[in-house]
C-alpha cells in the first residue's frame, strides 16, 4: 500500500512538473540574401514566434502597433523593387483598444524585400524593424540588421520603371514621415517634455556617455534580489487558494456532504484491520486529487499556452463563458438541475464493485465525481473559466489541485478521526441556501466575461455604470434573500419557507452594505474593491472623477537630476505609444486617488517611450550579449536602458530607484491590482527613507 500511495504521489508531482515556463526570447529572426538572377536579389527575414506572441504585419495605420518596415543605410548599385512583402498566415482582427483592425502573424513569418541590381557590384545595408506583443505585454520595436554585397551583370542595367520613388520623392516622403512622427509625439500628453528636450539636444546620446554614467550602471542582480512586485508565483498562489475555497464550498452542497460519512464508514468497515481502512480512505482522497488535477491538465493540453492567453480577450469565448455561467446560476436557483447520464455513474459504480485493490478505490472516487456533478459542476465550471482566462498556462492545473485537495481532505480526516463524524452537522435546508447564494455569485461574475466581449466588439452595452448597476441589483437581491425577504421555490418546505439563521442574516447585511458601497461608483467613484472586475473608467458616461496622472519627465537623465534636487525617489515607467496594457494600467490603477497622490507628491515619475521614433543626432553602436546593435531613435535609447540596466524588455515595466539609479524594490509589471500597486509604492518609499 505504501508503494501504491508513493506511485500516486509521484503521478501528481509529474503532473505539476509538466507545466511549461514562458520562453525568454519570444521572437527570433534569421536573415539571408537570395540572388534570384544577375539583375535581382532578395533579402529574406525568417522569424520564429513563441506561442502566445505575435508579430505585426507591414503597413499598419498611424496610431496603431509597430509595423514591419525596411530602413536603408546604404544602397550602392541596387534599387528597391516595391515595398516589403509579408508571407505567412496573416490574421486580421479588430482591436477595440487601438480602435482599428490590426494584422499580425503567429508561430512564424517571413518578410521579403526585392532589389534590382543596377551596377556591376552592389552593396545593400540596413535593418528590418518590427513589433511583437502578447496579451500581457509588448516588446519595444526591435531591429534585425543586414549587410550584403555581390556581383551584378557585366553590363550596366538600363534604367527601368519600378515601384520605387525618385530621390526627390524619397526625400519628401522622409520629411513627411519625420513630421508625422513629431506630431505623434506632440499629440501624446506624456511627451510634451520630450519636445522641449529635443530643442536643446538633451536626448542625444553617445557611447562614452552611456558607458561612463553611473545612472546607466546595470542593477539586474540587485533588482532580482528584491523579486518582482507581482510575480507569477503570487498569482498562482492566489489561483490555488481560489480553487481550495471552491472545493470547500463544494463540500457543503447536498451532493457531496451526505456522501462523506457513508464513504468513510464503508472504508472503516470493509476491513477488520482499522489501519488498512484508514489507508484505503487516504488512497481514496489521493484518487480524488488525481481525477480533478487530470481535468485541469486536460484543459491546458486542449488549449495550450497560446490559446489560454487568447481566451483572456477573445470575444467569442468570453460570450460563451458568460452564457455558461448564467446557465449554472439559474440551475443553482432551482429552475432545472444539471445531471450527467445516470448510466455513466451506474456503470462506473458497477465496475468499482466488481474489482478490487487500487482500481476499485479509484473507480469509487470517479463515481463520486460523477454523482456530485450536479452540485460541483457549476463550481468547477466557474473556476475553470476564471483559471483559463488568467493568462497562465499553469492556472487550470494549479486551481484544480486546490479544489481537489479541499474536496479530499474530509474523507482523509474523518478516516483518521472517526469520532468527528458524530459532531459533523447533519444535512438540511442550509445546503439549499448555499446553492442559491452561489447562483447569485456566478450570475455576478458572468458579467465580467460579457464585459470583455462588449469591449472587443465595441457594442457599448455594458459600460461601467451599467455593470455597477447590475451588480448593485444582484448583491442587493442576495442580501434580501439572506435576511429572509425573498424566497425561491426550493426554499419552501411543507408550504412555508424556513426562517433564516443568524449567520445568514449577518451575511445578508454584508451583501446589502456591499451594494450600497457600489452606489457612488455610478458617479465616478473608483470603488477599488470591484476595479478588477468592472469595465475601465473611460467607459463611464457620467464621471465626476477626472483626475489624471501625467509623468513630469520623459527623459531619464533630466528626470533623475530633478529627483536628486528635490530629494525624492524615482518611479521609471517603461511604456510605449502603442502599448495597450500600459494604457490599461494608467486608466485602471494610476487614476486611483491613493496611487495618484503618491505618484505626484512622493515620487518623480519618468515615462520612457520605447517606441519613440524621434531620431538621435547620429546612430550609436552598442553591444548587447555579444551582439552589436545600433541605437537610431530615442525609443532605441530607452529600450537599451531597460535591457542593459534592468534586464527586461517588455512593457509596461515599472521600477523604483534612488537618486543614484539603484533599485528600491522589485519591478512591477502589468496587473490591474490597485492595492498591490499601492503596497509596492509604499515599500519603495520606505526603503528610500531608510537609506
Amino acid at each position: 500500500m505504501k508503494t501504491i500511495r508513493r506511485n500516486l504521489l509521484t503521478v501528481v508531482l509529474l503532473y505539476m512538473a509538466a507545466i511549461v515556463a514562458v520562453a525568454q526570447n519570444p521572437v527570433t529572426f534569421s536573415v539571408k540574401q537570395n540572388q534570384v538572377s544577375p539583375t535581382e536579389v532578395d533579402v529574406i527575414f525568417t522569424g520564429k514566434i513563441q506561442p502566445g506572441w505575435h508579430v505585426y504585419s507591414t503597413g499598419m495605420p498611424d496610431g496603431g502597433p509597430t509595423s514591419a518596415t525596411i530602413n536603408m543605410e546604404k544602397s550602392d548599385g541596387v534599387e528597391k523593387m516595391g515595398a516589403l512583402k509579408a508571407q505567412g498566415n496573416e490574421i486580421n482582427k479588430y482591436d477595440e483598444l487601438f480602435g482599428m483592425k490590426v494584422r499580425y502573424f503567429e508561430n512564424n513569418v517571413s518578410f521579403v524585400q526585392k532589389y534590382k541590381i543596377t551596377g556591376k557590384t552592389y552593396n545593400i545595408k540596413g535593418y528590418l524593424e518590427y513589433g511583437a506583443c502578447n496579451d500581457q505585454m509588448c516588446m519595444p520595436p526591435t531591429t534585425v540588421d543586414f549587410d550584403y554585397s555581390g556581383k551584378g551583370p557585366d553590363k550596366p542595367v538600363e534604367e527601368a520603371k519600378t515601384d520605387d520613388k525618385s530621390e526627390k520623392d524619397k526625400t519628401a516622403e522622409d520629411a513627411k514621415a519625420a513630421e508625422e512622427a513629431a506630431k505623434k509625439t506632440a499629440d501624446s500628453l506624456k511627451a510634451l517634455a520630450l519636445l522641449d528636450a529635443q530643442k536643446t539636444d538633451s536626448v542625444v546620446v553617445d557611447s562614452a556617455a552611456i558607458a561612463g554614467s553611473d545612472l546607466w550602471k546595470p542593477v539586474i542582480k540587485e533588482l532580482e534580489a528584491y523579486g518582482t512586485g507581482n510575480t507569477a508565483n503570487r498569482s498562482l498562489l492566489y489561483i490555488f487558494i481560489m480553487g481550495f475555497l471552491g472545493g470547500l464550498i463544494a463540500l457543503f452542497t447536498p451532493c457531496v456532504w451526505p456522501i462523506i460519512p457513508m464513504t468513510v464508514s464503508f472504508f472503516l468497515k470493509r476491513s477488520k484491520d482499522k489501519a488498512k481502512g484508514i489507508r484505503d480512505a487516504i488512497t481514496y482522497g489521493i484518487s480524488i486529487v488525481v481525477i480533478y488535477l487530470t481535468l485541469g491538465l486536460a484543459i491546458t493540453a486542449m488549449f495550450g499556452a497560446n490559446k489560454l492567453n487568447d481566451l483572456a480577450t477573445n470575444a467569442v469565448f468570453n460570450i460563451f463563458f458568460f452564457l455558461l455561467l448564467v446557465v449554472f446560476a439559474v440551475s443553482f436557483f432551482g429552475w432545472f438541475e444539471i445531471r450527467l447520464p445516470s448510466k455513466w455513474s451506474n456503470s462506473v459504480d458497477s465496475k468499482a464493485s466488481n474489482t478490487s485493490g487500487l482500481l476499485s478505490i479509484f473507480l469509487m472516487a470517479f463515481t463520486l465525481a460523477l454523482v456530485s456533478f450536479s452540485c460541483t459542476g457549476p463550481i468547477i465550471g466557474f473556476l475553470l473559466v476564471d483559471f483559463a482566462t488568467s493568462g497562465s498556462i499553469a492556472a487550470p492545473a494549479i486551481g484544480m489541485f486546490g479544489f481537489a485537495l479541499a474536496l479530499a481532505l474530509p474523507f482523509t480526516l474523518f478516516a483518521l478521526f472517526p469520532t468527528w463524524l458524530k459532531q459533523a452537522p447533519k444535512s438540511g435546508s442550509w445546503m439549499n441556501t448555499i446553492k442559491v447564494v452561489l447562483g447569485f455569485i456566478e450570475l455576478a461574475f458572468s458579467l465580467k466575461f460579457l464585459s470583455v466581449a462588449d469591449l472587443a466588439y465595441g457594442w457599448g452595452i455594458l459600460d461601467r455604470e451599467v455593470f455597477l448597476s447590475l451588480w448593485i441589483v444582484i448583491f442587493g437581491l442576495m442580501g434580501l434573500y439572506l435576511i429572509g425577504k425573498m424566497h425561491f421555490q426550493s426554499d419552501y418546505v411543507n408550504g412555508e419557507p424556513g426562517a433564516m439563521p443568524v449567520p445568514c442574516i449577518m451575511l445578508g447585511m454584508c451583501s446589502l452594505a456591499f451594494a450600497v458601497y457600489m452606489l457612488p461608483g455610478l458617479w465616478g467613484a473608483p470603488c477599488k474593491a470591484v476595479s478588477a472586475f468592472a469595465p475601465p473608467m473611460n467607459t463611464q458616461d457620467f464621471n465626476l472623477n477626472t483626475k489624471e496622472v501625467r509623468a513630469q519627465y520623459v527623459d531619464y537623465e533630466e528626470g533623475m537630476a530633478a529627483a536628486a534636487a528635490q530629494g525624492k525617489p524615482v518611479m521609471i515607467d517603461f511604456t510605449g505609444f502603442g502599448c495597450v496594457n500600459c494604457r490599461k494600467m494608467e486608466a485602471a490603477v494610476w487614476t486611483d486617488p491613493q496611487v495618484a497622490d503618491k505618484l505626484t507628491k512622493d515620487y518623480v515619475l519618468i515615462s520612457l517611450f520605447v517606441d519613440d521614433k524621434t531620431p538621435l543626432k547620429e546612430p550609436v553602436e552598442v553591444e548587447i550579449n555579444g551582439q552589436k546593435r545600433k541605437l537610431r531613435t530615442v525609443g532605441d535609447k530607452w529600450s537599451y536602458l531597460q535591457q542593459t540596466k534592468f534586464g527586461a524588455l517588455a512593457q509596461p515595466f515599472y521600477v523604483e530607484v534612488d537618486n543614484q539609479g539603484n533599485p528600491l524594490n522589485g519591478a512591477f509589471v502589468y496587473k490591474e491590482d490597485v492595492p498591490g500597486f499601492v503596497e509596492w509604492l509604499n515599500k519603495g518609499l520606505d526603503n528610500y527613507r531608510n537609506k
